[in-house]
């Protein structure tokens, strides 16, 4: 498996993950029409150029789901259950065409699960980084852990 297992994992443990991706103008068109958003936030260049950020802002729920994403190699490809939900979504800085996000994940907590005895939750946080080191995205997950095989 590439993810660890919920023995595996511990508190305080940091992924700084080797994945980066730079953000295209494709991706936020195609999933900003996929999803329905007619922001012009996200769709119209000559409106954003009177804005105050002077261009096209990339939609934050593709910046969310690509966050995450990365981090699914490194911790929990092949060992979750299922994730469990998402808190404290924040998004201090903007994320425009062209940045290239790295993302850092850190383990903060985990528990045995009461109710799955081979399962454990595990609370991630995730963080996204453009270019320049500024922090354009974080948000704490939670999700239910394949403890490992027992022999």
């Amino acid at each position: 498996m590439a993810g660890l297992w919920f023995d595996e994992l511990e508190v305080g443990q940091i992924f700084d993950h080797a994945m980066r991706r730079t953000v295209t103008e494709t991706d936020n068109l195609l999933f900003t029409t996929l999803t329905h958003n007619p922001a012009a936030l996200h769709l119209d260049a000559e409106y954003m150029k009177t804005s105050d950020y002077g261009r096209v802002l990339v939609n934050s729920t593709f910046t969310l789901g690509l966050m995450v994403g990365v981090s699914v190699g490194d911790t929990t490809l092949g060992t979750a259950v299922a994730n469990l939900g998402w808190d404290e979504v924040r998004f201090p800085a903007p994320v425009f065409v062209g940045d290239t996000l790295t993302i850092q994940t850190e383990v903060v907590d985990k528990r045995e699960s009461k109710s799955r005895p081979s399962a454990g939750i595990v609370t991630f946080v995730h963080r996204a980084f453009n270019q320049d080191g500024t922090l354009v995205a974080s948000c704490r997950r939670t999700g239910l852990q394949h403890k490992g095989p027992t022999e």
